[in-house]
């Protein structure tokens, strides 16, 4: 099974594309500058650099679990131990492979896995944190629906070009 990893590149960026046009003053900026109590003026502070930049490395361990998610190969890979052991597995593994390795390897199937994740896993975090912290339902939907928006297009992006 071959993985085009400059798909995990532009699936990583695309946290910060979404995020850019999410909270942008037109989308959800405004209402979530409200809700977490911010103005533009705190949005100035600290280094942009160093915030993009850590922020698409995240993005980039994100696409790893992305990956796992939404290609089910990676699991029969796993059953073998690896991509070390492809070449000593089983021939069974080569037969399944072959009838196999291209299954469900398509844009809206990991679109799919990808929203899963988002409502299934992000949404729960952002909502446990959210009500730890006194935030709004406002502010907890504006994020969670920045995860699963972002969420389903990485998904799309990896299953169906990877």
């Amino acid at each position: 099974m071959e993985m085009n990893f400059l798909a995990f590149f532009i699936a990583a960026l695309f946290t910060l594309v979404i995020g850019f046009i999410w909270y942008s003053p037109k989308v959800f900026g405004t209402i979530w500058m409200r809700e977490a109590r911010i103005n533009p003026e705190d949005l100035k502070k600290g280094s942009m650099l160093k915030i993009f930049g850590l922020t698409y490395v995240f993005s980039l361990m994100i696409t790893m679990v992305v990956s796992a998610l939404t290609i089910h190969q990676s699991g029969a890979i796993g059953m073998v131990g690896g991509p070390p052991m492809i070449a000593s597995a089983k021939p069974s593994f080569a037969a399944f492979m072959a009838d196999y390795g291209t299954a469900y390897r398509t844009f809206k199937h990991g679109a799919l896995h990808g929203f899963i994740s988002g409502l299934f896993f992000a949404f729960p975090m952002i909502a446990i944190n959210g009500l730890f912290e006194r935030k709004s339902w406002k502010y907890i939907f504006i994020h969670a629906g920045y995860w699963i928006v972002t969420l389903t297009i990485m998904g799309a992006i990896i299953c169906g070009w990877a």
